[in-house]
């Protein structure tokens, strides 16, 4: 029952997050819009992001390091795709590779879709020029790949490994490297808060509709297994 409560749980929780994204987004595209970027771009809340913008200042050493950084949930995926990959040339068959590792390859594909739309529909561009170029800013793209990829590295570790030593090295890792990556973009100076902001809700709401699938196929193998 327990197990049931946090499925329903999160889904709940997902919806919630991915209607408070939409939310935020069209409070974004209409409170306190003014062309206070680089070449006139307009932003909304732009007072509350000139301020906080004007408070932490511009520092690209962090923005190089983040963005450098951003590889590591890229090895994520393909760690988890040649996982797959050796699990489909082992069992011959695609029906055979675990289901939530299928599922997790949907899931990382939807990120990419969500990351690509938001670059084709700029909803706001950075606060900075990058190589002398306009940027799309929201959602923060490099926040949406960590907090959207990362949990997944602890989902999945922990469902596999037995090991609560190496679990509990890999929880740390995953936490204090996520928590280090949205503070260091929002420090950078290379996006508006609210783009952070936006970055955080959207991937909440995606991991945990992920997570809730996940249990739903775990539930569906207890069916067919004959377990109550």
């Amino acid at each position: 029952m327990r197990v049931k409560r946090n499925k329903i749980g999160d889904l709940w929780a997902a919806i919630g997050f991915l209607l408070a994204f939409a939310l935020w987004t069209a409070l974004v595209r209409s409170v306190d819009v003014r062309a206070v970027g680089p070449n006139g771009t307009s932003v909304g809340f732009a007072a509350f992001n000139l301020w906080f913008h004007r408070l932490t200042g511009v520092h690209r050493t962090v923005y190089t390091v983040t963005d450098w950084l951003g590889l590591v949930p890229i090895a994520v995926c393909l760690c988890f795709g040649a996982l797959g990959a050796a699990q489909l040339v082992r069992r011959k068959s695609l029906l055979r590779v675990d289901p939530d590792i299928l599922l997790l390859g949907l899931y990382y594909l939807l990120v990419v879709f969500a990351y690509l739309f938001f670059e084709m529909v700029p909803v706001n561009y950075r606060p900075v020029l990058i190589d002398g170029a306009l940027e799309a800013s929201y959602p923060s793209s490099t926040t949406l790949l960590v907090l959207s990829v990362m949990p997944t590295l602890k989902f999945q570790i922990n469902r596999r490994i037995r090991n609560q030593s190496f679990r509990r090295i890999n929880d740390g890792f995953v936490i204090a490297f996520s928590a280090f990556m949205v503070i260091g973009r929002l420090l950078s100076g290379v996006h508006w808060a609210t783009d952070i902001i936006g970055a955080v809700l959207l991937s909440a709401g995606l991991y945990l509709l992920y997570r809730y699938c996940a249990f739903q196929i775990d539930r569906h193998r207890e069916i067919t297994n004959g377990i109550p």
